[in-house]
Order: C-alpha cells, then structure tokens, then sequence
C-alpha cells in the first residue's frame, strides 16, 4: 500500500444526457472515449454478465467492467498488452512469487495473497488456467476462476489495462512482456467491484477467495515457543501465511526495513548449517519488489551469511538483491512482526504428486431461520433451536511430539452473502460433547451440558475460526448468532486429520429449511412490492437509469404513502436522500444506479421491519429508550455514551427519532462502521490515515 493512496470511489464512465454534466476527453482514457463511442454509435452491444459482443478489431471487450475514479484521470488509457510490447507472455519461465510488483493501489494485501498462491502450482492452476497466451487462439479475453462460499466461479475479462506513459499503473512484473499477474488483478477487481474496491483490505480473505481454504488470525506474541515446527507443519500442509506488524503509522518503516501495516508473504523455513550450529530462519516477500529488512540475515547486509556454505546458501535459494524477499532468524520475526494470517488448504486443492498433505475436508450449508432454526446465544434461553452437526474424531495426530494423543481440526464458520446486504451477523461456534445415545443435543442436554471448546466471543466478521485439539469421541458443532430470530444463511467448514468426520445431526427441528415458507414481514404493509417498487424506479429515474437524491426524495414520499407508515413521508428530508445516496454510491459520483438502490431498498426492507417492530405504540416514531435496542437488532451494538450522541443529533426536540431519521441514522453508523473496518486492515481495532483520507472520509458521506 502506497502512503500517499488517498480513499476515492469508484467511478463508471458517466452518462451523457441532460440530467449529467457531461465529461471532458481529459477526464476519460482514449480508450475509455472509443468503448463509450462505439457503445453509443451502435458498433458493440453490452449485455447482462459477460455477454459482450467484440470491439471493432474483433477482440473481446468487457463492458461490464467497473471503471474507477483513478482510471479515468489524464494521462490514463488502457492499453492491451500487444500495444505495450511486441511479443507480451501470459507467463514467462513460470509463475513465481517474485513476479509481482505493486502499483498505485493500497492491495498488498491481496498481493501477498497472490505471492503465496504462486509457491503452489496446484493452486494457482486452479485459480490462473495456464493454457491461455496471446498466439494460438487469441481472442482478447482471458478467464480467472475464485472461490465463493463453497463454489468455484469463473470470473472473465478482456486484457484492456490502465496505463500511464506506457506503464502499467497497477501490478506489474519486472518482465515487461509477462501479464499472468496483471490480469489476475484485473479479475479479482471485477469480482469486487472494480480496482477501487482492493485498496485496503484482510490478505486472509483473498487467500479463501483464491483458495477455498480456512483462515485464521494469529498473534505471534502468543504463539509457542517451538514456532519453527509449527511454520513446518502449516507449510507441510499447504497453507499460505501472511503477516504483518500492527503497531506503527501506515507503511512507515522501522530502523531495520519492516514496514507498518503493510503485508507480507512467509514462503518457507529452514534449518540452516552455520559454522557455529544451527539457525532456523524463515523466507519473507514483501510485495513491493523491494525494500527489505536490514538486520540479521539480510540479502545485503547481513555477515551471517559468510558462515554459510555456497552450497547451503544455492539450495536455500538466496539471491543478493533488492527483489523483496529476504530471510531473518527466528526471533527477529517475533520481534519485527505481530499478526500472522494462516489459510489452511484443504485436500480438495491437493494435485497428483502434490508433496503437501493437506487437511481433510467436509463442508456444511446451513440457514438459520426465525423461530424456527435460529436459537441465538447459549443464554436466550433458545440455543438448542440452532443447526448441530454430529462431529466424530477417531484418527490421534500422527505428530510424535503429541503426548496427549488427541486429534487436530480447524472449524470455519461463514456467513453467506451478508456484505450484500450491508451487515454482517455476530456468530459464534460451541462444541459439546455428544449424547451417549443420540446424536443431537436436546433442550434439556443443553441445560445441564457445557462446551469443551467454544470461540471466545461473537464476531461481526465473515468467517470465524475455531482451531483446537480433543480426546478421540463423539462432539456436537452448533453455529449460532448473537440474538435468537436473525435470519441469515451459513457455511460450516471443518478440516480434521484424514478419517475423521463432521455430519448434521439429526435433529427434531427439520434441516432442510429450504422448503419452509419464508415468516411474513412487517414491512409487507409498509412498502411497495418489488414488481411495485421497479416501477416506481423507471418512473423516478433519469433516462440514462440513475436516481440523484431530489428523484429519490420523490421516489421514497411516493412509496411510503401507500402503507401503514402513511403520513411519516412528512419527515422525510432532501438532506436524508442526499446522504442515503452518498453513503450507498460506490462509485463516487452521487447518483445511484438500479443494482444501488436495490442494495439500498434490500437494507430499507429489512430496517423497516425493525422499526415496526420496535415501535410498540404505532406513533411512527421510536422513544429515545428504544432506539439502542433497534440498533442491537440491526446488528449495531453502542455504548451510552453513542447513544447520548445519537440523543443530541438525530432525535427531535422531544426526543423520538422518526421512520425517515431511523433509517439515515442506521445507515450513516453502518457506513462509517465498514469505513472503519476497511481500514484496519489486520482487524486489530485501530486504524491510521492520512489527512486527504480524513477529509474523503468526512466530508463524502
């Protein structure tokens, strides 16, 4: 991540028609210019998905691609690569870690995600198809495939790349004429949104996306002391590890080269012969190309070396210079860095011939449904209403140092399709052991039996892992969320040592809930339906498709009018529209497309609920006393002294927050929230900003 990067959102080419301001040839790319001429003159066709018919030239075009801000600056085109150089390669002389260069784009996060990648051929076949290349069969499109909750998704685009003097602006590798990884950046973009969504961000959730394996955090302070077997046995088994250290100003760097909040990729460990013993080192990459550590054991520096044999130092691989990998010894690395990210791969990924002994795999999908299949946490008083997965551990770990004879597994459990929706549930994992008879946990089990293992709180995260060791026997899995009644739909992985299994349970509660009829929702009497509500779309939208705050102002009075929140349109301001745009506008250009407001109305639906429900009296507002738990029921939990400033800001003079005041208020708290969370990018609660990042944060929402 480049220091200077400051925050922006992504903008598409806008629409020319007389409700936007049209834009210069210096804002848009020539490239840019001759997509929207040939769109608008009729010489291509863009559809839905990828179905994209060719440029002029013949070569595929993805129209579909979201263009950003940064992208459509001066000086910007986008060039294919056979315009950047005479004979450009899919891959030269093999993928490799050190084939990466990061460009203006704050994503070393997901570099060192794919730096990690690259050491397992395995895997980067998997993610990267090797047969494609600019010769034989050529067509301007090439095909990436990502893992989204259980399933491989192939992901295609065109080979277009934003440049700047001839120069790519974002990843490159130092071979000119390679563009493996390049497109690989491309492709992740488009499955995210565009480039601006990969500026900040967790390298262990591209490590699943690129992977389908389990992701943990780790602090390495807490870690064992015999830290090199552990790295061995991780490797051994084909995890990809990242790390960082958390504890400076944002890619600073320290005394001895390491960089502050900044990712870094560990690619091996060895036991080196020294003349005076031996010293475990571990393999470092940072994803810059350069800038290395400078103390012990550095590629330069470091006097080390000279009590290594050439012929030690050749099989260890070491090269001597500044290409961003480096070796240090062990203590330096629980010196230097804090945060350790492990993706375990599971045998799923493992190719013929494979050296790594990977997990063994099961996978689980799984909903919670209100009242039904929903129970919340162990003190509800309905946790026995949660899915249980009957888990049976049989085969002791084969590891010698294991006195305990117990058995390894990692649990992983995901919540599916929650960032659509613009919130993630708190959830949480228990074990119990099993009943001797059944293998499902009653209501009555459940009172007298306590978890052998558990997560240590509920997580408002994407995943939450639970890695732990037990006595061979029978164990109970219950997923579950914070509060009882949450609706949401889960993926529950679990990775054990070969010959042992995880199965549902079989529980008096039916477990497939996907032929329940859905509850009913307050907000069925409240709002439009959805064949309703695209109408009122098309008839409030611009003719190009976008709705600016005054044409959602006009849209919301007119959809509120028709239920029972009738008369609450009154309180509705143009203010409120201008922030709900701009907090849900991904593209930083103050208007909202359909898929946008479609996130937005998703969101609306779902607060609605929440508001009727909480509003006991029907006076279409909520008490100031009611306002803290509707928050908790959106997924937002605050202290009092929020709620005092909630109390001084969004209520009225006597203290009641109206339907169109709840709905800003839950929105700005969840906007500035996810703000806050792409930040922090080790999830260590902290976050460090430049002053342009400030201002963008503050005064764009």
């Amino acid at each position: 991540m480049k220091k200077s990067q400051s925050l922006s959102f992504e903008s598409s080419l806008p629409p020319l028609d007389d409700d936007v301001d049209s834009c210069s040839d210096e804002l848009l790319g020539s490239q840019s210019r001759r997509w929207l001429a040939d769109l608008l003159a009729g010489n291509v066709s863009a559809g839905s998905g990828d179905v994209v018919t060719a440029g002029q030239d013949g070569l595929f075009v993805d129209y579909q691609f979201p263009v950003g801000e940064l992208e459509m600056q001066a000086g910007i085109t986008w060039k294919r690569p056979k315009e950047l150089c005479p004979s450009p390669q899919f891959i030269v002389n093999g993928a490799s870690r050190l084939d990466i260069r990061q460009g203006k784009l704050g994503d070393c996060w997901l570099l060192s995600a794919i730096a990690s990648l690259s050491v397992h051929q395995p895997l980067l076949k998997k993610v990267v198809p090797l047969n494609q290349s600019f010769e034989d069969g050529y067509n301007g499109s090439f095909t990436f495939r990502f893992w989204q909750y259980g399933q491989w998704e192939e992901v295609k685009i065109d080979d277009f790349l934003p440049t700047q003097g001839n120069n790519l602006i974002y990843l490159s590798s130092p071979e000119r004429n390679e563009f493996w990884s390049s497109l690989l950046e491309k492709a992740y973009a488009k499955l995210k949104g565009g480039y601006r969504a990969l500026d900040m961000g967790f390298p262990h959730e591209a490590m699943v996306d690129m992977t389908g394996g389990v992701a943990e955090v780790l602090n390495i302070a807490s870690l064992p002391r015999n830290l090199p077997d552990l790295l061995r046995h991780m490797l051994a088994k084909g995890a990809l590890i990242n790390c960082a250290n958390s504890q400076g100003p944002l890619e600073k760097m320290n005394e001895l080269g390491i960089m502050y909040r900044h990712a870094y990729s560990l690619t091996a460990v060895e036991k080196v012969k020294t003349t005076h013993g031996t010293e475990d080192l571990v393999r470092i990459l940072n994803p810059w190309g350069n800038t290395e550590w400078l103390g012990p054991w550095s590629d330069l520096r470091g006097p080390e070396w000279s009590t290594v044999s050439i012929e030690e130092q050749r099989q260890l691989g070491r090269v001597r210079q500044e290409d961003g990998e480096f070796w240090m010894s062990i203590s330096d690395f629980r010196q230097h860095f804090e945060v350790m990210e492990v993706c375990h791969l599971t045998d799923t990924l493992s190719g013929s011939g494979s050296h790594v002994l990977p997990w063994s795999y099961v996978m689980h999908h799984g909903k919670w449904v209100p009242s039904i299949t929903a129970g919340g946490s162990p003190q509800s008083g309905l946790f026995w209403q949660n899915p249980q997965f009957y888990f049976v551990l049989s085969e002791v770990d084969s590891d010698p140092t294991n006195t305990q004879k117990t058995c390894s597994f990692v649990l992983a459990l995901m919540q599916k399709y929650q960032r659509r929706k613009g919130m993630h549930l708190a959830i949480a994992l228990h074990i119990f052991p099993a009943h001797p008879r059944n293998t499902h946990l009653s209501r009555e089990d459940l009172r007298v039996c306590r978890p052998v293992l558990y997560t240590q709180q509920y997580f408002s995260r994407r995943e939450v892992v639970l890695r732990g060791s037990l006595p061979p026997g029978p164990y109970i899995i219950i997923p579950s969320t914070a509060e009882p009644n949450q609706q949401g739909a889960f993926l529950l992985r679990v990775l054990t040592e070969q010959g042992n299994a995880a199965t549902p349970a079989h529980n008096p509660v039916p477990q497939d809930v996907s032929s329940l009829t859905e509850p009913s929702f307050p907000h069925h009497a409240a709002l439009p339906s959805p064949k309703s509500i695209r109408e009122l779309y098309k008839k409030h939208c611009n003719k190009e498709g976008f709705c600016k705050p005054q044409r959602l102002y006009n849209l919301l009075t007119e959809a509120i009018q028709g239920g029972v929140l009738a008369g609450s349109e009154k309180n509705l301001a143009l203010e409120h529209c201008k922030s709900l745009v701009v907090l849900m506008d991904s593209q930083g250009i103050a208007r909202l497309d359909w898929s946008e407001f479609q996130t937005l109305w998703d969101k609306i639906k779902r607060w609605t609920d929440i508001f009727l429900d909480f509003d006991k009296n029907r006076s279409q507002r909520l008490e100031y006393q009611e306002v803290a738990p509707a928050l908790k029921a959106a997924g937002i939990q605050v202290d009092d002294l929020v709620m005092q400033l909630v109390g001084l800001r969004y209520t009225e003079s006597n203290m009641t927050i109206s339907y169109p005041g709840f709905l800003y208020l839950v929105m700005k708290m969840e906007s500035m929230i996810h703000k806050f969370q792409a930040y922090d990018m080790m999830g260590m609660g902290t976050v460090t900003i430049n002053f342009r990042q400030w201002l963008h944060m503050t005064m764009y929402n």
